[in-house]
C-alpha cells in the first residue's frame, strides 16, 4: 500500500511535468505570469483569496468544536488551537493521520472516542466534496464525452444520483457501517472508535454537514478568485464545474502527506480547464497559489503552537 502511494504520486508528479514544464520557456513564462499578477490587476483577488484563509479554518475549527463538544466541555479557542496543530502535523504524515493527533491531545479525556470524532467531521466534508464534485464531473461527461449518447448519459445521470445518495448512508445510518466493519476481521479494530457516531443527533449531523458545504464553498471563492488573479476566464457554471470536479479528483487519489497533494490537483485542474478552453499554465499558478495560501502558510502558523501542546506540557510538569 505503501508504495503503491508513492507510486501514484512519482506518476502524477511526471505527468504534471509533462504536461506543464516540458514545454520551452515554460519557466521564463510562469516568472512573468507571477510578476504581472502580483504587482498588476491581480493583486486584489490574490489579496481577497487571502483574507478568506482566517475563515476557511474558523469553520473547520467551528464544526470541530461542535464535535468534540459532544465528548467534553471545550471553548472555540481551544478547538481552532487543535485544528492548526493537526493542520502542522498532518503536513509531513501519511493520510495525514497527524491531524487526528493533533485534535486528540487537545481533549483530557474520551480520546479514543475523539478518532471517531475527527472521522465524522472529516466525513462530512468528504460528502460536500462528493456531491458538488459529482455534479461538475457530470457536466463534464455529459458535455465532452457522452454528447449524442443519450442511454449512456442517462446510466451515468442514473449512476451519479445514486452514488451521492451512499454517500449520505455512513453519516445517517452509521449503525450499518459499524455492522459492516464488524463482517471483516481485520475492520473490526476501527469499531471502538467509530461507535460514538451513532450517538449524535441529527440536528448535530445538520450542523456540521452544513459547516461543511460553507467551508467547501470558501475553496471554491478562493480558488474562482485566485484563477480570476492569473487570467483564467471560463463562464462561472463551467467553471464551477471545473473547481468542484478537481477537488473531488484530489479527494479520490490517495496520498503521503499534504506535500505530496500537489501534483494531483493540478493536473485534475489543468485537465479540466483545458477542457474549457484555458491555458494550463495559469491555472497551474492559481492551484498551486491555492495550495500555499492554505495549506503551507496555516500550517506554518501551526508550528508555533506545538511547543504549547497540553501533552508536552504534561510531560515537562511530570519531570
Amino acid at each position: 500500500m505503501f508504495w503503491g502511494k508513492i507510486g501514484i504520486t512519482l506518476l502524477t508528479l511526471g505527468l504534471l511535468y509533462n504536461s506543464i514544464f516540458a514545454a520551452p520557456d515554460t519557466a521564463a513564462a510562469w516568472r512573468q505570469l507571477l510578476a504581472t499578477t502580483l504587482s498588476g490587476a491581480g493583486r486584489g483577488p490574490v489579496l481577497l483569496a487571502l483574507a478568506l484563509v482566517p475563515l476557511n479554518w474558523g469553520l473547520e475549527a467551528w464544526k470541530w468544536y461542535r464535535l468534540a463538544r459532544h465528548l467534553e466541555p471545550v471553548t472555540f479557542g481551544r478547538s481552532f488551537r487543535a485544528v492548526l496543530v493537526g493542520l502542522t502535523l498532518g503536513f509531513a504524515t501519511p493520510n495525514r493521520v497527524g491531524d487526528y493527533a493533533g485534535r486528540i491531545i487537545e481533549l483530557k479525556s474520551r480520546r479514543v472516542s475523539a478518532l471517531g470524532a475527527v472521522f465524522l467531521g472529516r466525513y462530512c466534508q468528504l460528502v460536500a466534496t462528493v456531491l458538488a464534485g459529482v455534479a461538475g464531473l457530470l457536466y463534464f461527461l455529459l458535455t465532452f464525452y457522452l454528447r449524442g449518447y443519450p442511454a449512456a448519459g442517462l446510466g451515468v445521470v442514473g449512476s451519479a444520483v445514486l452514488l451521492c445518495g451512499l454517500v449520505l448512508v455512513p453519516l445517517y445510518r452509521s449503525r450499518l457501517l459499524l455492522a459492516a466493519l464488524g463482517l471483516w476481521r481485520p475492520l473490526r479494530r476501527f469499531r471502538p472508535a467509530l461507535a460514538i457516531m451513532p450517538t449524535y443527533p441529527a440536528r448535530a449531523l445538520h450542523a456540521v454537514l452544513a459547516l461543511s458545504g460553507l467551508r467547501y464553498g470558501v475553496f471554491c471563492a478562493q480558488f474562482l478568485l485566485l484563477l480570476s488573479a492569473y487570467g483564467v476566464s471560463s463562464p462561472l457554471a463551467p467553471g464551477l464545474a471545473a473547481v468542484a470536479g478537481t477537488f473531488l479528483l484530489k479527494s479520490l487519489v490517495p496520498s503521503l502527506n499534504a506535500l505530496a497533494d500537489v501534483g494531483v490537483r493540478e493536473l485534475s485542474a489543468t485537465h479540466l480547464f483545458g477542457l474549457l478552453g484555458q491555458p494550463a499554465l495559469p491555472v497551474l499558478s492559481a492551484s498551486l497559489s491555492l495550495w500555499v495560501i492554505n495549506i503551507a502558510l496555516p500550517s506554518a502558523a501551526g508550528l508555533l503552537l506545538v511547543p504549547g501542546l497540553r501533552v508536552l506540557r504534561d510531560k515537562r510538569a511530570g519531570r
